[in-house]
């Protein structure tokens, strides 16, 4: 075990130029190491500037959208207002109504429907004597009931 010790040193002796070989090897691999954290953070780094940049234009973009369609709502508010169909109607020849201008038509057949009563007088009223007793049993009291009678049997 000596002789090969003794011959390792030796060889290091005669030739220096290999631990200088691989100081510099050790280093070239830090390096490298090193530029290719830098590549992968700079990598994430852009990806990640780059979705915040599509992500702030995309949220321009709903806010125009949004912004056109209250432009809009307000325009079809304007154009529906009672004032501008009174407008448009007078415009096109029309006039109020009078009185003494009023036909009724009565039409054959015709039955007018009942209005819908919504109160609640209406409305059945359920009690604990209207519900089955099989909604009235409560979890306990079914698994209770399940294991007495596999008891009897």
């Amino acid at each position: 075990m000596n002789i090969p010790n003794i011959n390792l040193i030796h060889a290091y002796r005669i030739a220096p130029w290999r631990i200088q070989r691989q100081w510099i090897g050790n280093a070239l691999l830090l390096v490298v190491i090193l530029a290719m954290v830098a590549a992968l953070y700079l990598n994430v780094t852009s990806r990640t500037a780059i979705a915040g940049r599509e992500i702030q234009d995309l949220m321009n973009t709903i806010a125009i959208s949004q912004q056109a369609s209250s432009d809009l709502q307000t325009q079809l508010a304007s154009l529906t207002s009672s004032v501008a169909f009174e407008t448009r109607a007078r415009e096109l020849g029309f006039r109020p109504i009078e009185s003494e201008d009023l036909e009724y038509l009565v039409v054959p057949g015709y039955v007018a429907p009942e209005p819908l009563n919504l109160s609640s007088s209406t409305v059945p009223q359920l009690s604990a004597l209207t519900i089955p007793p099989e909604y009235n049993q409560s979890l306990l009291d079914w698994l209770d009931e399940r294991i007495s009678s596999r008891r009897m049997q």
